[in-house]
């Protein structure tokens, strides 16, 4: 399993660095866009093997929209595509054969895919689009990435505490701590990259840090709400896309936001 995490880290993390970069505002977006729709995916099917089945055909479609209007000159699209999402998934949910409680929970996750997959990760498409914005969101997947190896590895070798046992029983408060500690160095040593003095960058080394956190053992407490060990096998030794993606989905719009209100960017 390790061997498998290093390669495909190995593979992975060089593609990432170039289409960040080097890729036209269409490819990226295209990348992203793939991106959620695979994590949707996953998420219904990992529902649907628990017996709840989402509307996935327009899930997806609705997902798509929602990734594209961050991409889109206009500000109003966006509201309108998530508005757009909201009253359609609830609309489709008439179809049903009986408005029992198995059957709005169905409607429930096709707009949490949506919400959870297409909205938050397309703030990644505003975060490249800010003056410096590469280097930022490289920053970004840097010290969430170096943070969630160094939770890794700590919590295999020194974890005793059970972090959130009833949610991820593997995660311990020593790898958690590990992972909050990391952030905050990776960013600090990361600052000059980003244009950051070293106490913004702390704060926000320690708001990912614990921000994805939360992140990570949301996605867990979906995986054990549906029975399932990954969302998928996209990916040899880390599971499936949102397994991945688990921490980023969180962390992109904080850092977003972050850099909004304070005025740094």
């Amino acid at each position: 399993m390790l061997a498998q995490r290093v390669l495909s880290a190995l593979v992975g993390i060089p593609v990432f660095i170039a289409l960040v970069v080097w890729a036209p505002a269409w490819a990226f977006t295209a990348v992203v866009l793939l991106f959620a729709m695979g994590a949707q995916f996953e998420l219904y099917g990992m529902f649907a093997v628990a017996g709840i089945e989402a509307d996935r055909v327009a899930g997806l479609l609705l997902g798509a929209l929602v990734v594209l209007a961050f991409a889109a000159d206009r500000p109003v699209l966006l509201p309108l595509a998530l508005s757009l999402a909201v009253i359609v998934v609830v609309a489709l949910g008439l179809r049903r054969e009986a408005p029992t409680e198995r059957a709005w929970a169905g409607v429930t996750l096709t707009l949490l895919g949506v919400c959870y997959c297409a909205w938050l990760l397309g703030h990644v498409i505003w975060l490249r689009a800010l003056p410096g914005g590469q280097m930022m969101t490289l920053f970004a997947l840097g010290v969430t990435w170096c943070g969630e190896t160094a939770a890794y590895f700590v919590g295999r070798r020194f974890g005793r505490r059970p972090l959130a046992p009833r949610v991820s029983p593997g995660k311990t408060v020593e790898g958690g701590v590990a992972q909050l500690v990391a952030s905050v160095l990776v960013a600090v040593a990361g600052a000059r990259l980003v244009q950051l003095s070293v106490p913004d960058a702390a704060a926000i080394g320690a708001l990912l840090g614990s921000v994805g956190q939360i992140g990570d053992l949301s996605e867990s407490f979906l995986k054990r709400s549906a029975g399932a060990k990954d969302a998928g096998r996209a990916i040899p030794g880390h599971g499936g896309g949102l397994d991945r993606l688990d921490s980023l989905l969180f962390n992109v719009p904080a850092l977003y936001y972050w850099l909004y209100f304070t005025g740094i960017y």
